[in-house]
C-alpha cells in the first residue's frame, strides 16, 4: 500500500493563537476541550506536555480526518512574534520553496517551482500526461499539453525542461485566478481515467461539516463557503504557493488561508485548493486559547485522497490516519522546541 501523503502547512497551527476571544461567544478552554471530546485523562496528558489526538468526522471514503491538541508553555504574544518574523517554514522539512502571492501575481510569481536536470523524467511525464492520478490536471490542461507534443517531438532536454516549467506555472496562475474570481466554483476537476476527482465538492463538504468552529464563527464559515464573498472585518487572507516533496516528487500546491486575529485567542482556516498529485485537497482548522500559563492549541486536518477509497478502505483509513497524526505530532514537537528557545537563538538562524 502506498504511503498516504497528507501535507498541510503547520503555519496554520499557530497563527490561530490570536483570535478566539474576538468572537462574541468564544468558548472557554473547558468548553473547547469538551467540544472536541477531550476528557479528564487526556487533560492530564496535556498538562504533562503531551500531544493528544481527537476524532474529526470523515465525510466520504476518500477523506482522512484527525485532530491533535497541545498545551504550549509559551504566551500568545511570543507565538505571534514568532510567526510575524517568518520562522514557521523552518519546522517543515519537506518544503522545497514557498512564497506569499501578492495582489497581482503573474507566472513569474511561481518561478521557484522548477523541474531540475535531475527531475527531467518527471518533466517529460508531465508534458505527456494523460487522464489519471499521476498528475492532477483538468481536461483543458491536458488538451493544452497535448497541443504541444508535435512541436516538442525533436526538442532537446533543455527545451523540454523549460517548456514543462513554463506550462506548469501557467496552469498555477490560471487556477489561482479562477479561484480568486469564483471561489470553489472556479476549481476545475482533475481528469481521471473514466471519471474525475472534484476538489471543489470536497472542500465545500469540509467547510459545511466543520461545525465545531462554525458554531462560534458563523459569518466566517459563510464567507469561507461563498468566497470571494467579503470576509468579516476582523479577518485577513493570504494566498501562498508551495513546492513540497510528496512521495519523493516535486509537488506544486496553492493554498488560501484566512486569519482572524484578536488579543486573546485566534483562528486560522486554510485550504489547499490545488495539489499537483497524490492527494486532491486539504483543509486545516486550527485554534488557540490562553490556558493556565500557556496556550492551548487545537489543530485539525481534513484531507481527500483517492488512495484510501475502494477495496480495503477501512484498513487504508486506519493506516492513513496514523501516518497523518505522526506527521502532525512531529511538527508540533518541533514547533514547541523552537518556541522554547531564546528569541535571539531563533532570530540568528
Amino acid at each position: 500500500m502506498p504511503i498516504i501523503p497528507i501535507k498541510t502547512p503547520v503555519v496554520a497551527v499557530m497563527l490561530l493563537a490570536s483570535f478566539l476571544a474576538a468572537a462574541q461567544d468564544a468558548p472557554s478552554p473547558q468548553q473547547a476541550l469538551q467540544s472536541f471530546g477531550i476528557g479528564a485523562e487526556q487533560i492530564v496528558q496535556l498538562q504533562r506536555g503531551e500531544i493528544v489526538g481527537y476524532d474529526v468526522s470523515e465525510t466520504s471514503q476518500k477523506e482522512l480526518a484527525i485532530g491533535v491538541a497541545m498545551l504550549l508553555p509559551v504566551p500568545l504574544a511570543q507565538i505571534a512574534d514568532y510567526i510575524k518574523k517568518g520562522h514557521m517554514n523552518a519546522i517543515e522539512s519537506d518544503i522545497v520553496a514557498s512564497a506569499t502571492l501578492g495582489p497581482n501575481p503573474s507566472s513569474d510569481s511561481f518561478k521557484k517551482f522548477a523541474y531540475t536536470d535531475k527531475q527531467l523524467d518527471e518533466a517529460k511525464a508531465f508534458l505527456a500526461a494523460e487522464a489519471g492520478d499521476e498528475f492532477n490536471l483538468s481536461n483543458a490542461e491536458l488538451a493544452s499539453l497535448k497541443s504541444l507534443q508535435a512541436e516538442l517531438e525533436d526538442a532537446d532536454d533543455k527545451t523540454l525542461l523549460k517548456t514543462a516549467n513554463q506550462k506548469y506555472r501557467e496552469f498555477l496562475l490560471q487556477r489561482l485566478s479562477a479561484y480568486k474570481k469564483n471561489g470553489l466554483n472556479g476549481i476545475a476537476p482533475y481528469a481521471r481515467d473514466g471519471g474525475s476527482a472534484d476538489p471543489a465538492a470536497e472542500l465545500r463538504t469540509d467547510a459545511v461539516n466543520s461545525k465545531a468552529w462554525a458554531r462560534y464563527f458563523p459569518e466566517l464559515q459563510q464567507a469561507w463557503l461563498n468566497y470571494p464573498a467579503a470576509l468579516p472585518g476582523n479577518a485577513s487572507e493570504q494566498f501562498i504557493w508551495l513546492n513540497r516533496r510528496v512521495e519523493d516528487r516535486p509537488t506544486p500546491i496553492l493554498n488560501h488561508r484566512v486569519i482572524a486575529v484578536g488579543e486573546a485567542g485566534g483562528i486560522v482556516i486554510s485550504r489547499q485548493f490545488y495539489v499537483g498529485h497524490s492527494y486532491n485537497s486539504s483543509q486545516v482548522v486550527a485554534g488557540g486559547l490562553p490556558y493556565q500559563d500557556g496556550t492551548l492549541v487545537f489543530y485539525s486536518i481534513r484531507s481527500s485522497t483517492d488512495q484510501v477509497a475502494g477495496i480495503g478502505s477501512s484498513l487504508k483509513h486506519s493506516i492513513g490516519r496514523e501516518q497523518m497524526k505522526k506527521e502532525m505530532v512531529k511538527r508540533l514537537q518541533r514547533l514547541n522546541k523552537d518556541l522554547k528557545r531564546k528569541p535571539a537563538t531563533v532570530a540568528a538562524e
